[in-house]
């Protein structure tokens, strides 16, 4: 059951980056032509998320079922971001934009937080 309860919301972060990604790109109007290129920024912030965020024990059910904790997801991506940057920098071998980050690591962050609340809400609060 702990172990259900982890990859459910493992899951709704890889859904809620993977929106983030789709939004970005539309928000350029590039959502029809992007094919591909939408894993340039999905996976360098999905690869940094998973790197940066067990360090801030985001997985641990004591946490992530406690909404005093919803501080964990967001502020993981905040540290997350400018990895997720360089990442994809090098992946593309061009220069890290710092207002790419700042935005990125912003709008990740509210997601998670907005989609770890959702959960909260709807699955751990009764507990």
């Amino acid at each position: 059951m702990k172990s259900a309860r982890i990859m459910g919301v493992l899951s709704g972060d890889v859904i809620t980056l993977a929106l983030v990604t789709l939004a970005g790109f539309a928000t350029h109007n590039e959502l029809g032509t992007a094919g591909f290129r939408l894993l340039t920024t999905f996976i360098p912030l999905l690869v940094a998320w998973l790197l940066v965020a067990p360090h801030l024990r985001v997985y641990e059910p004591g946490y992530f079922n406690r909404p005093a904790q919803l501080w964990r997801p967001f502020w993981a991506m905040v540290l997350a971001a400018p990895l997720a940057g360089w990442v994809r920098g090098v992946w593309l071998n061009a220069p890290i934009q710092p207002v790419f980050v700042l935005v990125l690591g912003g709008v990740s962050s509210l997601a998670l937080l907005a989609w770890r609340s959702i959960y909260w809400l709807v699955f751990a609060r009764g507990r």
